[in-house]
């Protein structure tokens, strides 16, 4: 009996020694991977399922209701800069800069998480095949499928992954209040334009949130960080 009481609490102390020394990283796991996973898989379920979202229409209405001549040019703008004209050339450049400054494992989460990010959109949208909406004539009318909205994806893919590389710098905060504003303009562009429904903008939020998690979990791993010692080393 006594020796099975050292067993456990020798289990104990080593499982409170690896929460000390981990439990920031598991917490950042759980956050960053399994709850937005989480969430994406409860609006897949229920695209496949056949089922609508009840928030949708209402959202899509209260946005067109909105509809100004200044507000078509903002929201225009901020949409090609959440994409083809903002989000993918700041992608190239990050990776191309990290790489010419030798910076080969920040590089390699960047490169991974931003084209990975890509395919996985590429990917999804014929699986579920969602069509877009069609409520009005979008002055900026697309032509693929709907579900997951690839700006919407390509933001928070790139608000995680410079989040993610400042996280243990001064720059955290700043850049955290930056990303989060950009994200939430980009995803209000594709609500407001009418070419996305807002649950194509929460599961592209949330699969570009578990995507970079993960990849900077296995970068990263052991407890490293980002800017560290071995972080001009190569993997």
């Amino acid at each position: 009996m006594t020796e099975a009481g050292d067993v456990v609490r020798a289990d104990a102390r080593f499982g409170v020694a690896f929460l000390r020394r981990h439990g920031l990283l598991l917490l950042l796991a759980f956050l960053g991977v399994l709850v937005p996973l989480a969430g994406f898989g409860v609006l897949a379920h229920e695209l496949r399922e056949g089922g609508g979202f009840f928030f949708d229409e209402p959202l899509l209405h209260a946005a067109h209701a909105l509809e100004h001549a200044g507000l078509d040019r903002f929201f225009v703008a901020v949409a090609a800069l959440g994409y083809q004209w903002g989000v993918v050339p700041f992608d190239v450049a990050l990776v191309a800069v990290l790489g010419w400054r030798r910076r080969m494992r920040e590089g390699l989460f960047a490169g991974v998480a931003t084209i990975g990010s890509a395919l996985l959109n590429l990917g999804a949208k014929p699986l579920f095949a969602r069509d877009r909406p069609s409520l009005w004539q979008s002055i900026a009318p697309e032509g693929n499928y709907s579900f997951p909205s690839g700006h919407a994806m390509g933001s928070m893919t790139l608000a995680c992954v410079l989040v993610l590389l400042c996280w243990w710098t001064r720059w955290r905060w700043p850049v955290l209040a930056a990303a989060i504003v950009f994200v939430i303009f980009v995803g209000a562009s594709r609500i407001y334009l009418g070419v996305h429904y807002p649950s194509d903008i929460l599961a592209g939020w949330a699969a570009a949130v578990a995507w970079c998690h993960a990849v900077y979990g296995i970068v990263f791993r052991g407890g490293m960080r980002p800017w560290g010692g071995d972080g001009r080393r190569g993997v």
